[in-house]
Order: structure tokens, then C-alpha cells, then sequence
């Protein structure tokens, strides 16, 4: 249901998305970092967000557009879909804070350094509650994930943020 929400969605926006589905068997509908959550209202949103990730900087696990400006432009719509998602929650604390993991991880990108992972791990385990300011500053400035990794894994375990990890992993080719 999750994936076929966040299909339907993309398709809505414009018929060109329709065109750029993967066969259905070579679709990955899995959930990457809703596991982690700790509110499930967030989820849609969450995995909305993260396959606009995927078109951007990995391999979507529902798409494969036929160039790379389609797939910019798909991302794109993906991640404002994602937000709206959110919005419709009524958190302005989520919204901030997957703003700012967004702006963390392009920063990232830009700059070479790893960290994306924990960065998405510990937003999801810490979505609109609080405690991410320190951790994602470490990364931020000083490029240790560390503490968002930490923050995750003290969160919700190590086993939930080592299988979300795989799977990011695999989504992002590293």
C-alpha cells in the first residue's frame, strides 16, 4: 500500500512518471527508514521523501527514468510530495527536520563526505521529538556521523538501524 500510494502520487503529478516505473519485477518495495519511525503518520511522507533521495543521489526502487534530467525533475516531485505529506500532519517539527536533514545530506554530497545514512536513520528515529540539533551539528561541521548514528541505534536498537542501513546500502550503490 505504501509504494503503490507513493506511485499513484508521482503518476498524478504527470504522465511522464507513469513511463518511468521499473517492471514490476524489478520494483524493491521495501521500506528503507519508516521502520524506524516512532509515529506512523510519518511513513508516506518519510518513504515519499527518500525515493526523491533515491532519484537524486541512488537507484529508486520504483523508477527508472530514461535520462538523468527526468529523473531530477521526478526526484524533485517526489520530495515536494513527501513534505505535503508531512505538512498534512500538522508537525511544523517534522517538517523542520526533514528540511534540514535534506539541506544536511545535499551539504554532504557536495562536500564528498559520507554520513547520509545516520543522518536518515536518526531523523526517522527522532522525527518531531526533539535531540537531533547536537548530532546532526557533529556531522554538519565536523563530518562525524557518529552521534546520529549513536542517537538512532539508542533509539530503536541496533539490529532496526543495521537492516535500515543495508538497505540504504543497496538503494545508494556503496
Amino acid at each position: 500500500m505504501l509504494f503503490a500510494a507513493i506511485a499513484d502520487g508521482a503518476v498524478a503529478a504527470s504522465p511522464l512518471w507513469a513511463g518511468a516505473f521499473r517492471p514490476a519485477n524489478e520494483r524493491e518495495e521495501l521500506p528503507v527508514f519508516s521502520p524506524l519511525l516512532h509515529d506512523e503518520r510519518f511513513a508516506l511522507g518519510l518513504e515519499t521523501i527518500y525515493e526523491g533521495y533515491l532519484l537524486h543521489y541512488g537507484r529508486s526502487r520504483l523508477f527508472a527514468p530514461a535520462d538523468d534530467d527526468v529523473a531530477l525533475l521526478l526526484g524533485d516531485t517526489l520530495l515536494a510530495h513527501g513534505l505535503v505529506r508531512i505538512a498534512e500532519t500538522g508537525s511544523v517539527a517534522a517538517i523542520s527536520d526533514l528540511a534540514q536533514l535534506l539541506a544536511l545530506c545535499a551539504q554532504g554530497r557536495a562536500d564528498g563526505r559520507d554520513g547520509d545514512g545516520a543522518a536518515w536513520a536518526a531523523t526517522a528515529t527522532c522525527l518531531a521529538r526533539g535531540a537531533l540539533d547536537e548530532p546532526r551539528a557533529a556531522l554538519r561541521d565536523d563530518g562525524n556521523p557518529s552521534p546520529l548514528d549513536r542517537l538512532a541505534r539508542d533509539v530503536v536498537g541496533e539490529n532496526a538501524v543495521g537492516a535500515a542501513l543495508a538497505r540504504h546500502r543497496s538503494c545508494i550503490g556503496c
